[in-house]
């Protein structure tokens, strides 16, 4: 009889990983990251343990988007927390202003939505330009 070996905390090996997300389509780059960010793609998996790696996204503002309507029609909704107080974003407007933010939506809605997606979303680093101050943990 075989069984499932599950993964403990003091198991797992994180790396660091450096993505360049410069003339990649949005949407199969943050499946990529969350897959990652979840260790989904390691031997050692295990659903209730975050056993992800640390991923580190450089020149997210130069990434490209598929469909021409889909940037300028898509909105990112949020709640002020008062009568009325809800927010938009256009999708147009994140990726000018705050690439950033973008990502971490985007990713967000692909990791568990309880503490342990939390702390996998910790994990995710994103720079708009090339520069970034990880450059110890990668080497």
């Amino acid at each position: 009889m075989k069984f499932t070996k599950i993964a403990t905390e003091e198991q797992i090996d994180r790396k660091w990983i450096l993505i360049d997300a410069e003339g990649k389509t949005f949407g199969r780059l943050v499946t990529e990251i969350a897959t990652r960010l979840r260790g989904k793609n390691k031997v050692c998996f295990t659903p209730n343990i975050d056993c992800g790696d640390y991923v580190v996204i450089i020149n997210a503002s130069k990434v490209h988007f598929n469909g021409a309507g889909k940037i300028a029609t898509k909105e990112y909704f949020r709640h002020t927390g008062y009568f009325g107080g809800v927010v938009s974003e256009k999708m147009t407007d994140l990726v000018a202003n705050n690439p950033e933010k973008l990502f971490k939506l985007a990713t967000r809605g692909m990791l568990p939505k309880t503490k342990l997606g939390v702390a996998m979303l910790k994990k995710l680093k994103i720079y708009a330009g090339a520069e970034h101050p990880h450059s110890a943990q990668l080497a």
